[in-house]
């Protein structure tokens, strides 16, 4: 059944302090309120961390004097109304392992950092061949992690909404079945902790795309976690991102979710912007809170916060990623796909998520055993589309100066990317369609709303939690319904995506080209509609210490060429570092 007013009410008032938390859980074992259950569990445990006294936990504090701060920050994008989720007590999230975090002491943290820091797939399988650690640890480390960082008001970043209860059995199954003679190939995901950003469906938690209106969203796992359940991986829960994947509101912050609060970037919590809509996967990677991530991209949605906290990430081809089970945006642009610290671990986590999905109306361009491999091989004669308007960027011209010196080929392309005034309508009218479907097919059963005119009415019942930045892209969505027809969005769809593909498809031509290199999510759009796929790459830090990313953009399905372009950029380059506070 869809959640009642009294029990978002119950939930707020218990955030609140009134009436008592005691007072609450009592009500909600008479009434069998859902909405206040994970409150009165955390409470419990929050009381039982206490009497131990020497285990953190999470309190809420007065936001206000941070926000006021906020609020002359010079980008408007960093005036955020909020920091913490007015729904979601942290203490929920790790309550499910109290026993395992109690047995795992400070000093077996301290002495796991170097074995799992910044450590790639490849380094933290070696580790356990060793012995060095077991799989259970490996997941337990990152628990114990996110609970240090989120109980600590000078670091916490609100990158994870939920965790798995049942991560750290599922680790110790793997390691009995390693102990019994399974073999594990040294880039095999086989007990590697993976976040999936919260779009994407699970079927041991909510998937709620951070909105309260699919708090309730119990939905199925999507194809590509099958495929990550499949080849052993351990879901270690959902990572926050902007809500509704960042087509929600029209001058709001990325990163922010009412579920999961404003994620903020490890490189400067309240400095620079996470990026989006994948904002909880790229600061997940920054800060080492899982060994990688999964992300989706409609327009700039994996490039733009892998690049903002320096990390890799891979927008593939529509059609070479399933999106079964993913809440969508665009049918035409959506896709999954990884966000990582090293290309390597792209790889892993982009074969680890690829196999045919017949489901899928893109899926059959592809067939069922596409891969990648990752390689180290010369760069000798490959011909780099250098963009003539980023000449005056230092970043930019020492990473060709880099690819050059190893024997690449520097091309001079020019490349106007204007966005299109009608892309978002492409974007609204697909998301009515393609909304609706998904909540028919895939949702769970008592799910609040059916379609946008539904969420738009649920989100307007209580603004100041539901949507506290406004709905401006729902509402426009709501008039773009009545306005363009089927008809009308598919001729729409074929006038934007042919005027990108013969602009990309004349620059590569005209340059022999095999891979164009730009900067950041800057050309997101473009690669998008032309559904070239994308590889952003660390490339430096600003004076300031803001992340920079060099990103790679190639022809439709030539993921390849972008893994060994990246590959070599990555290794003559080395240049990401972790930040300061989270090491």
């Amino acid at each position: 059944m869809p959640k009642s007013d009294s029990d978002y009410d119950l939930g707020r008032n218990f955030i609140e302090g009134k009436p008592t938390v005691l007072e609450i859980c009592l009500k909600t074992l008479r009434h069998r309120l859902p909405f206040a259950f994970p409150y009165c569990f955390a409470f419990f445990a929050v009381f039982a961390i206490a009497a131990e006294g020497d285990s953190p936990a999470w309190q809420r504090v007065d936001e206000s004097a941070e926000l006021r701060e906020l609020a002359e920050h010079e980008n408007q994008s960093m005036h955020f109304k909020l920091l913490n989720s007015k729904v979601l007590d942290k203490n929920s999230l790790w309550a499910p392992f109290l026993d395992e975090l109690a047995s795992f002491s400070a000093d077996r943290y301290q002495a796991l950092k170097p074995l799992i820091l910044e450590q790639d797939i490849a380094s933290i399988q070696a580790s356990v061949a060793s012995g060095a650690m077991s799989y259970a640890e490996l997941s337990t480390f990152y628990i114990y992690r996110i609970r240090e960082i989120e109980t600590d008001n000078t670091r916490f970043i609100n990158a994870v909404i939920s965790l798995n209860p049942d991560a750290i059995d599922q680790a110790r199954r793997l390691d009995r079945q390693r102990e019994q003679g399974r073999e594990v190939a040294v880039d095999s995901m086989f007990g590697i902790p993976v976040l999936l950003k919260d779009n994407i469906g699970f079927e041991g938690l909510p998937t709620t795309a951070g909105s309260l209106a699919l708090a309730e969203n119990h939905a199925g796992n999507a194809f590509i976690t099958d495929r990550l359940m499949a080849n052993g991986a351990i879901i270690l829960g959902k990572a926050n991102l902007s809500e509704w994947a960042y087509f929600f509101c029209t001058g709001c912050p990325s990163g922010y979710s009412a579920m999961g609060g404003q994620t903020l970037n490890p490189y400067g919590r309240k400095l620079f912007g996470t990026g989006g809509s994948s904002s909880g996967s790229g600061a997940a990677m920054a800060a080492n809170l899982a060994t990688v991530a999964v992300g989706s991209e409609t327009s700039g949605s994996i490039l733009s916060p892998a690049s903002a906290n320096s990390s890799v990430g891979l927008k593939p081809t529509t059609g070479s990623l399933s999106r079964t089970g993913v809440v969508p945006i665009s049918a035409t642009l959506d896709t999954t796909g990884p966000i990582t610290r090293s290309v390597a671990d792209a790889v892993a986590l982009f074969n680890a998520m690829a196999g045919y999905d017949a489901d899928d109306a893109a899926m059959p361009l592809i067939s069922d055993d596409s891969s990648l491999v990752f390689r180290d091989i010369s760069p000798q004669g490959k011909r780099l589309g250098i963009i003539e308007s980023f000449e005056d960027e230092p970043f930019y011209q020492s990473a060709i100066a880099l690819l050059t010196g190893d024997g690449a080929n520097a091309v001079s392309v020019s490349l106007a990317s204007e966005r299109n005034p009608r892309f978002s309508e492409l974007l609204g009218g697909e998301m009515v369609r393609d909304l609706a479907y998904y909540l028919e097919n895939f949702a769970a059963v008592g799910v609040a709303i059916s379609n946008i005119e539904e969420l738009q009415a649920f989100n307007a019942e209580n603004p100041d939690l539901r949507a506290p930045y406004g709905q401006g892209l729902i509402d426009m969505m709501v008039e773009l319904e009545l306005e363009l027809g089927a008809a009308e969005l598919e001729a729409l769809r074929v006038e934007l995506q042919s005027s990108a593909q013969k602009q990309l498809q004349q620059i590569f031509a005209d340059g022999g080209l095999d891979v164009l290199l730009s900067i950041n999510n800057r050309n997101a759009g473009l690669a998008a509609l032309a559904n070239y796929p994308a590889l952003t790459i660390p490339m430096g830090y600003e004076e300031g210490g803001r992340p920079v990313g060099l990103t790679l953009i190639a022809p439709p399905f030539q993921e390849q060429e972008l893994v060994d372009i990246g590959a070599v950029f990555e290794r003559l380059s080395q240049a990401r570092v972790l930040p300061e506070n989270y090491r």
